[in-house]
């Protein structure tokens, strides 16, 4: 199993091309959002990304998965700020060698995503920031507080947490999009199997407490963006995806409704297409 050899870090990843790409094909790296593994990046959506000509990345988040964990079941803060889990993504490029990459990344994913492009623009080809946030205002949060991530979290087994899954999707308003009821099932219960520690999104959220504004630092971003985001999200408000691309020059904006935090199975093909072309920009060959 592929994982970093970083002396301070562990993290595993697996890569991701088509049959007849190049060795040197360009990387994009998707990166989860909190407390998710890299599995809610389903191998469907990949596949239309190496068809469309890249190489493709995905890992395990610190705490997560099968990546190095920073505590107990008691601890909820690992000590690390997001610029340490946007660094992570840099530690995967390293370990395979790539120089520059494209990276594409899911609330606490995009925060990371724009961390390093602040932070480490030489690194950035372009940037997919999808269902997150520039900093903490409340025009962007939605979700209110969260004081309960603050404290060590109540463990539940694996039947109930699918049976959470599938009630929650099941009582959902019924919309525009499919509540792919069946596919969440599964995935809950692969990643339970796969690494149950709900006490590492706790340690990812203290991260996040910390994190510094962005806004006003994204205004120096030159790596082509595109911008993706739900009306209907109630976690993280759409309002902050309009702030993000008008603060990146000649961002791409994209905002669905009925879509939530969680991007529709039936927006895969737009989403895939909108990065294939923000990557395309980037290459000069938009």
């Amino acid at each position: 199993m592929p994982y970093t050899d970083s002396a301070d870090v562990r993290l595993y990843y697996e890569v991701f091309a088509g049959a007849d790409a190049p060795a040197d094909a360009p990387v994009l790296v998707l990166v989860s959002g909190g407390g998710a593994q890299l599995l809610s990046w389903d191998e469907e959506f990949i596949g239309i990304l190496t068809t469309g000509g890249l190489r493709v990345v995905r890992f395990d988040n610190r705490d997560t998965g099968l990546s190095q964990l920073f505590g107990g079941a008691d601890d909820v803060d690992g000590g690390y700020d997001l610029i340490d889990l946007a660094e992570d993504v840099l530690r995967v490029l390293d370990d395979l060698g790539v120089e520059k990459a494209h990276v594409a990344g899911h609330s606490m994913g995009g925060m990371m995503a724009q961390m390093l492009a602040i932070h480490h623009p030489e690194r950035i080809l372009s940037l997919g920031l999808l269902s997150t946030i520039p900093g903490q205002s409340r025009r962007w949060v939605a979700h209110g507080e969260r004081p309960e991530l603050a404290e060590a979290p109540v463990r539940v087994t694996r039947e109930q947490a699918v049976a959470f899954t599938r009630t929650a999707l099941e009582a959902a308003p019924v919309g525009r999009f499919d509540h792919q009821v069946e596919w969440h099932v599964r995935a809950t219960g692969e990643a339970y199997d796969r690494g149950y520690y709900p006490e590492g999104f706790s340690r990812q959220w203290a991260a996040l407490t910390r994190a510094p504004e962005r806004l006003d630092a994204l205004r120096s971003v030159t790596a082509p963006a595109f911008v993706f985001h739900g009306r209907d999200d109630d976690v993280l408000h759409w309002a902050s995806a309009v702030d993000i691309a008008e603060a990146i020059p000649g961002a791409e904006l994209q905002v669905h409704p009925d879509m939530g935090h969680l991007i529709p199975h039936e927006l895969w093909p737009e989403l895939a297409a909108g990065l294939l072309r923000t990557a395309a920009r980037a290459e000069g060959r938009g």
